[in-house]
């Protein structure tokens, strides 16, 4: 059942969905070689809960930690551990944070230090095609308008569009419905009405679209083994034109921005 949002909700959740992007943002201040995945897990913890703020993912159907950190060939929900990165690693940090009853939720995917250029290709197409899904999510459009516009985005290079992990409403839960695939027919599915506040979430392979579960339970690998990459945004869908982004970007990419001009 798919629960739309009062403006007033929206902006409830836009609140969350910008701490979340205040908290990667802290992320990545710290992202480089030699440091665990743990150490990131640790800051986003603390910088969440300074903000009177939970992490949404922290016991949520018993994942223990709050950020999903997945490193590399790891698509997502990596469990941040003991690993210390090394330079040439991507990892997507995936976070949630539930504020004033509500959530946010968003994705970036990071470089550490320099990347192949085929690596950091991926990175870009799969943000790319992040927004390429943004744009169909326009009132009077479909599920399956935004799923088609990843798809065609990132099979034009040809990529592996992950099947089996989708994108979700967001609201008093942390996933609601309707499941937001990243694949699809234009035309299908259910349409988008104003209030729609649903998390799209690119998660792309370099190889092919191929998935296995990993012994722990949580972590999801490309199950040839090459590189993934995934963002994500949570937007709300509004009468009139173009999608309300709720989460950001803009404050993750200063701090890298920041960081290339200091080094």
């Amino acid at each position: 059942m798919i629960k739309y949002k009062s403006t007033e909700e929206i902006e409830l959740v836009r609140y969350s969905s910008l701490l979340v992007a205040k908290t990667l943002a802290e992320v990545a201040r710290i992202i480089r070689p030699g440091i665990t995945t743990l150490e990131l897990d640790k800051t986003a913890e603390a910088f969440i809960r300074s903000h009177d703020a939970e992490p949404a993912f922290k016991g949520y159907r018993g994942f223990p930690f709050t950020l999903c950190v997945s490193v590399n060939a790891e698509v997502v929900h990596g469990m941040p551990g003991k690993y210390v990165l090394q330079e040439g690693d991507i990892v997507s940090v995936d976070c949630g944070v539930k504020k004033n009853d509500f959530y946010g939720d968003s994705a970036y995917t990071f470089a550490v230090g320099a990347i192949k250029p085929e690596v950091r290709q991926l990175l870009d197409v799969t943000k790319a095609s992040l927004y390429k899904g943004i744009e169909m999510a326009e009132a009077g459009m479909r599920i399956g308008d935004i799923g088609a516009a990843v798809q065609e985005h990132a099979e034009k290079f040809g990529y592996g569009v992950v099947r089996e992990l989708v994108g979700h409403g967001v609201g008093k839960s942390l996933h609601e419905d309707p499941e937001v695939p990243n694949y699809g027919k234009k035309g299908s599915g259910p349409k988008l009405q104003e209030g729609l506040v649903i998390a799209i979430e690119p998660m792309i392979n370099l190889g092919k679209k191929n998935v296995r579960q990993g012994k722990d339970g949580w972590t999801i690998f490309a199950a040839d083994g090459l590189p993934s990459a995934h963002f994500e945004h949570t937007i709300a869908v509004s009468k009139h034109g173009k999608a309300d982004i709720l989460t950001s970007f803009k404050e993750i990419e200063a701090v890298l921005k920041e960081q290339e001009i200091i080094n």
